[in-house]
């Protein structure tokens, strides 16, 4: 498995298998609605609120820091209906940001691509890799899936000035 995925799952998860079994695939392995939800170098506020054609609230099931170091345990959920699309796990270097940005950040009122589109920062979103996730029963519980068909997600950076801020594991429910 990843060194990012173990990094970020450890933040929350005793063990990663309490979230689900990861196994890396190619984008070509996606099956097709996930490949769009998925395979791309954007934000995955934007692509989910595209995909849903509605915006998204987040909600801050957990939260970590460690000096300027600030994590969190997310889930995206549809404004229109509240079906939850996403359960994100970011880590944050906040030392890197305007203090504006860090404050909306912290006050977990807004997504996180939401705030860096709103603030203009010049980002870049690095894909690093495309999982297929076998889920475990916390991915079942807050994404309301019905049995243990497989899930699918990412992780990948956010850099803003070309420095690497923001670390992510995003798995999407379409």
């Amino acid at each position: 498995m990843s060194h990012l995925i173990d990094s970020l799952t450890d933040l929350f998860y005793s063990s990663p298998s309490e979230l689900g079994e990861f196994t890396p695939v190619k984008a070509n392995e996606l099956p097709q609605q996930f490949q769009s939800l998925l395979a791309h170098h954007d934000h995955m506020t934007v692509t989910l609120e595209a995909w849903h054609n509605s915006l998204v609230d987040v909600r801050v099931l957990k939260e970590h820091r460690e000096g300027d170091s600030y994590a969190r345990k997310i889930l995206l959920t549809l404004q229109r209906d509240g079906s939850p699309v996403q359960l994100g796990i970011m880590r944050i270097d906040l030392s890197s940001l305007p203090e504006i940005v860090q404050m909306e950040i912290e006050s977990q009122a807004l997504p996180l691509g939401r705030i860096m589109i709103r603030h203009h920062l010049l980002r870049e979103v690095e894909l690093c890799q495309l999982w297929q996730i076998t889920p475990g029963p916390d991915l079942r519980s807050l994404l309301h899936l019905k049995d243990e068909s497989p899930s699918y997600g990412r992780t990948a950076r956010i850099l803003v000035n070309g420095q690497p801020i923001v670390e992510l594991l995003e798995i999407v429910q379409p």
